[in-house]
C-alpha cells in the first residue's frame, strides 16, 4: 500500500491507467529476484546489466517516443530551464540531453552493481572459513550471518528504489507538460 501511494502520488491523475499496477509488478519482480538470489548456488538475475537495462530501456524509450509524438515542443522546451541566460542555452541543451540519455543506463548499473557487491562479499568471507581456526570460524559465522540480514534490507532497497527513480525519471520526463493537457 505504502509503494501504491508513492506510485500514485507520482503519477497523480496525468498517469495512464494501470502504470502504477505496472510499476507494482517490476518492483515485486526485482524484489523476488534479488531476494531468491541471496541462496546458495541461484543465478541472481538482478545482478547482470542486461537484465536491469531491459526494465529500464523500454519504458523510458516508449516515454520518449510517445512524448515526442504527442508533445514535440513540449519536450524539447523541458530542455533548457526556465530563466537560463542566453549565451548557456546550447550547452544546457546538450548537457540536459546527455543526462536524459544516460538515465537507464545509469539506474542499470547503479542496481547491478549494488546486488553484485554483497554478493561477492559474501562469497569472499564465506570461502575464508576453511583456512581458519575454531574460534575465528565462528565470528566469520556471526558476520556472515549480520551481513547476509543486511544483504535482505539491500535487495528490498534496491527493487524500492529502482522502481521510485525510474517513475521519477519518467514523470520528469515530461510529466510537467503531461499534467498541462489534462487541465
Amino acid at each position: 500500500m505504502y509503494l501504491d501511494d508513492e506510485l500514485s502520488a507520482v503519477f497523480g491523475n496525468a498517469g495512464l491507467i494501470g502504470t502504477v499496477f505496472i510499476f507494482l509488478r517490476f518492483f515485486f519482480f526485482i524484489l523476488f529476484s534479488n531476494l531468491i538470489g541471496l541462496l546458495p548456488y541461484v543465478f541472481t538475475g538482478s545482478s547482470h546489466i542486461v537484465f536491469t537495462l531491459s526494465f529500464a530501456l523500454p519504458i523510458w524509450l516508449g516515454r520518449i517516443v510517445w512524448s515526442i509524438k504527442n508533445q514535440y515542443n513540449n519536450i524539447f522546451a523541458h530542455l533548457v530551464p526556465a530563466g537560463t541566460p542566453v549565451a548557456l542555452i546550447s550547452v544546457i541543451v546538450v548537457i540536459e540531453t546527455v543526462r536524459n540519455v544516460i538515465r537507464p543506463g545509469t539506474l542499470s548499473i547503479r542496481l547491478a552493481a549494488n546486488i553484485v557487491a554483497g554478493h561477492l562479499l559474501l562469497t569472499l568471507l564465506g570461502s575464508q572459513g576453511p583456512a581458519l581456526g575454531i574460534a575465528y570460524t565462528l565470528v566469520l559465522m556471526v558476520g556472515l550471518v549480520l551481513l547476509l540480514c543486511l544483504e535482505l534490507a539491500v535487495a528490498c532497497i534496491q527493487a524500492y528504489v529502482f522502481t521510485i527513480l525510474r517513475s521519477l525519471y519518467i514523470n520528469e520526463l515530461c510529466g510537467i507538460s503531461f499534467n498541462k493537457q489534462i487541465s
